[in-house]
């Protein structure tokens, strides 16, 4: 008789991993279409250059401020117990910002030309600093990263040198500090800038925007990194967090949704006193039109002001389950405003031939290669910190602990006989 050939019952990491293998499969093929066939295979026009894949590339960098936000609370204001919480930042600031080039590669058109930034110099620009300061921020990341990478089994056994050098790294923290909040806060502000100084779309055109996205960064990229913690812990026992650490951070990021939500009521009531043509329309269709469902509940209600009394309610910060459903409705939140940013000023433009400037729209929605490509970017940031869990200790703030204790004790070197 012959003995059938029994597969191994699918568990749900090998579910989770099938997904997104799937998702960066059908990411990888939109990109090659993109590549060889260009740009008109997706619904971006000369109306509307910055769509999908652009709200992506925003959420992405404010989402991984997390890094440099924690790093210079912990190297820099001597905060030392939060120093696990960095880790964990640091690596998601990684992938965040690798997730950002990935868009950018798909939505410069051309990818070749990426080099011409660092080659040729225009100090004059916002998107050239912005350029700059991501490319140094990212290998300032990558140094940080090392000692992380260097928990890696497979490389500890078979090249424990290079581990060990890897790990060494770890004494650069303070110095890469500095350096990644000086490049943080210069190309995070400048982002918002680069939308500030552009005249031509009047909802755009104002000076706060550079603050915004400070702040809105810090919120968001502080939330994620612990809301990927806290989730990580209850479905993997790979992942070992101390929550004060986090309830702490969650309860500062409390106080700056407060700050947030000032300065965004701010901006947004300050434009109703002007009749600058484009800039009441775009207004308009911000709280009463097309985005008002993405700013008043999004934004407002479900990414900053709900998520403002859970944390800083001692009972519902101190709950796991409402201060998760705070981090996460503040993530949210922030996509939410990066998307409204980004596409409101687009849609409503000037028209500057002679005589009174008349305002025009347009409309915008992603083609499906635009999504297939866009959700492959995103499986590949979500597979990365999957296996970060698993096999790097991403998450485990126990791990600080032991390394520290390896540095006052270590271990006797063995003498050969």
């Amino acid at each position: 008789m012959t003995k059938r050939l029994s597969l191994p019952k699918p568990t749900p990491w090998t579910l989770w991993v099938g997904l997104l293998v799937l998702l960066l499969i059908g990411g990888l093929t939109a990109g090659i279409l993109i590549f060889t066939q260009g740009l008109h295979l997706t619904n971006l026009t000369d109306l509307v250059p910055w769509g999908l894949w652009i709200t992506i590339d925003l959420s992405s960098i404010a989402l991984s401020a997390g890094a440099f936000t924690i790093c210079a609370a912990v190297y820099l204001l001597g905060l030392k117990r939060f120093q696990a919480v960095a880790r964990t930042a640091c690596y998601i600031g990684l992938l965040g910002y690798s997730m950002a080039v990935l868009t950018l590669m798909l939505d410069i058109g051309r990818p070749d030309r990426f080099w011409h930034a660092v080659t040729y110099w225009n100090p004059h620009s916002l998107l050239w600093e912005v350029t700059m300061c991501v490319t140094l921020y990212l290998t300032v990341l990558l140094i940080e990263v090392l000692p992380i990478l260097a928990n890696l089994e497979w490389l500890r056994q078979r090249y424990p040198k290079l581990a060990g050098k890897m790990a060494s790294a770890h004494h650069l923290a303070p110095v890469l500090a500095v350096f990644g909040l000086g490049l943080s806060m210069l190309h995070q502000s400048s982002l918002g800038a680069a939308y500030g100084v552009i005249k031509a779309r009047p909802l755009w055109y104002r000076p706060d925007m550079s603050v915004l996205f400070i702040v809105s960064a810090i919120a968001g990229g502080m939330a994620l990194t612990v809301f990927a913690s806290m989730l990580s812990s209850r479905l993997t026992k790979k992942a070992k967090i101390d929550d004060a650490l986090l309830e702490r951070v969650a309860y500062f990021i409390g106080w700056v949704l407060v700050f947030y939500l000032y300065f965004r009521f701010w901006d947004t009531l300050a434009m109703t006193y002007t009749y600058e043509p484009g800039r009441t329309e775009g207004l308009r269709m911000l709280t009463k039109g097309t985005f008002a469902f993405n700013f008043w509940v999004g934004e407002m209600l479900l990414g900053i002001f709900i998520p403002m009394i859970l944390l800083l309610k001692k009972d519902t910060r101190l709950n796991p389950f409402w201060r998760m459903a705070a981090l996460l409705m503040i993530v949210g939140g922030v996509v939410a405003y990066r998307y409204d940013t980004n596409l409101s000023g687009q849609l409503i433009m000037l028209s500057y031939l002679p005589g009174q400037p008349s305002v025009l729209y347009t409309d915008y929605t992603p083609s499906l290669i635009e999504w297939v490509a866009g959700l492959g970017v995103i499986a590949y940031g979500m597979l990365a910190f999957s296996l970060g869990v698993r096999y790097l200790r991403v998450v485990d703030h126990t791990l600080v602990e032991e390394e520290h204790a390896e540095a006052k004790h270590p271990a006797p070197e063995q003498v050969p006989a």
